[in-house]
């Protein structure tokens, strides 16, 4: 078993209407999953106009639960320790259900 050491909130996205008809994007958590959260790789350099831009990659190992079927990469990111990171992949390997792999992408502030 893998346990784990954080929980992770799995958010999907949906657009609503506000009361003056305009789109809002709205996340709303469908799953908690327990597992581990690993850099994968990362770079923190300054762009052209002197501004510092974190890029990292991360992975989230857990054992297997079934997903709820509307969480896909498309649109969909998960909240760890009140940062957010957005999904690139989620991965059953070699469709075992052993384990999960959910390959994310950091995009929140710190």
């Amino acid at each position: 078993m893998i346990n784990g050491n954080c929980m992770a909130d799995i958010q999907v996205r949906s657009i609503v209407r506000n009361s003056i008809g305009e789109q809002i994007e709205n996340w709303e958590t469908v799953h908690s999953i327990k597992g581990w959260l690993d850099l994968s790789g990362g770079d923190s350099r300054y762009t052209t106009y002197n501004a510092k831009i974190q890029e990292s990659t991360h992975v989230f190992v857990s054992d297997y639960e079934a997903l709820d079927s509307r969480i896909k990469a498309e649109n969909s990111r998960v909240i760890v320790n009140e940062k957010c990171y957005d999904v690139m992949i989620i991965d059953d390997p070699m469709e075992m259900h052993l384990q999960l792999e959910i390959y994310l992408k950091y995009t929140g502030g710190q």
